[in-house]
């Protein structure tokens, strides 16, 4: 699939690290590196717009490296990126670590993942089909 995208950052575009990763690394692109303290959120720029097909979103996760060496993770996780969205892709990082985490230029801050979905229509019922389950909710199945 090819997707047409404008780079204005001073990095790559991104690439997949390994011949069958699903995502590609995006990388801040920063005039200055920005430090998030504990518990701090910040939108950290790409410099990446991006033209989704119809039919399909981007994805954007965290980084599971980040996340185990750092805390660092994504407030909106995953975030979504419509096929009519023409802006900036920005990350919502946050640091849910006791120490400050400094975000550098060109560092690699999230994944990418392009991802087909449906568009749904609702068919109104009056019941739904009967499972095992049923409405058994949180932890209805079983330790956890």
């Amino acid at each position: 699939m090819q997707i047409p995208v404008i780079n204005t950052s001073r990095h790559p575009l991104p690439e997949y690290q390994t011949p069958h990763a699903a995502g590609l690394d995006l990388r801040a692109h920063l005039e200055a590196p920005v430090t998030l303290g504990p518990l701090e959120r910040a939108l950290i720029p790409t410099g990446l717009s991006l033209e989704i097909p119809v039919g399909y979103e981007a994805q954007i996760r965290p980084r599971s490296g980040l996340a185990f060496k750092h805390g660092i993770g994504l407030v909106n996780s995953p975030g979504t990126i419509d096929a009519d969205y023409r802006g900036e892709i920005k990350v919502l990082l946050v640091n849910l670590s006791n120490e400050p985490f400094v975000v550098n230029d060109g560092e690699r801050i999230a994944q990418l993942i392009v991802a087909k979905h449906e568009t749904i229509s609702w068919q109104p019922v009056e019941e739904l089909s009967a499972t095992q389950r049923g409405a058994g909710g949180y932890g209805s199945t079983g330790r956890g």
